[in-house]
């Protein structure tokens, strides 16, 4: 898993509230197993045409947004079913972080699972954060993890709380098989004790 420590980027202001996992990744796209290529599909049905072209008034075909690496969310972001395609889909279209006042449980613990930091913060710090995205590709505000800090383009600093475990998976790049093996020693020499006290198992 990338690690992540600290971003400065453009972000994407998308206000809408409720935005569930089907709108971030519709169904038909889950079929893959792979991780990458679904950037693509990212909000497809908000994002293009039936007849395949794109709507340019979505905030990600605009040009100022199309690089966008922040997503500034409204409410209650990833809610609906629990598929880790749409986190999958979000990263692969080059978004690292997503800034919202709240997120549903599991699309918020399946971030933190796929290098993506989902941060919280405050009603009256959401509006400050929204307000500077729209201000397009010039006002590009800075995510610092390590000191658990939003920057905006005009330089307000905004605190944020994280879970300290999560954290450190974030900043070393752990997701849970790497997580184990930064126990493989203490592992290997449980395993060689135990072959030795116990060599029928």
């Amino acid at each position: 898993m990338d690690k992540f420590e600290r971003l400065t980027g453009v972000a994407a202001p998308m206000p809408l509230i409720n935005i569930d996992t089907d709108m971030i990744i519709p169904k038909v796209h889950l079929k893959t197993i792979k991780r990458s290529g679904l950037g693509k599909n990212l909000f497809d049905e908000m994002r293009y045409h039936d007849h395949g072209g794109e709507k340019e008034d979505f905030v990600l075909n605009q040009p100022a947004y199309r690089q966008a690496e922040i997503l500034v969310a409204g409410d209650n972001f990833g809610c609906g079913s629990s598929r880790e395609h749409a986190p999958w889909a979000i990263k692969d279209f080059g978004i690292r972080c997503v800034i919202s006042t709240s997120f549903a449980d599991i699309f918020f613990n399946n971030c933190f699972k796929n290098g993506i930091l989902p941060i919280v913060v405050a009603e009256e710090h959401h509006d400050i954060i929204m307000e500077d995205a729209h201000k397009g590709e010039n006002a590009r505000i800075s995510v610092h993890l390590d000191v658990q800090e939003i920057i905006t383009s005009d330089g307000v600093v905004i605190e944020f709380e994280v879970d300290a475990h999560r954290k450190h998976c974030l900043l070393h790049g752990l997701d849970d098989i790497g997580q184990t093996m930064e126990k493989a020693h203490a592992i290997d020499a449980f395993e060689g004790k135990a072959s030795q006290e116990r060599p029928w198992v």
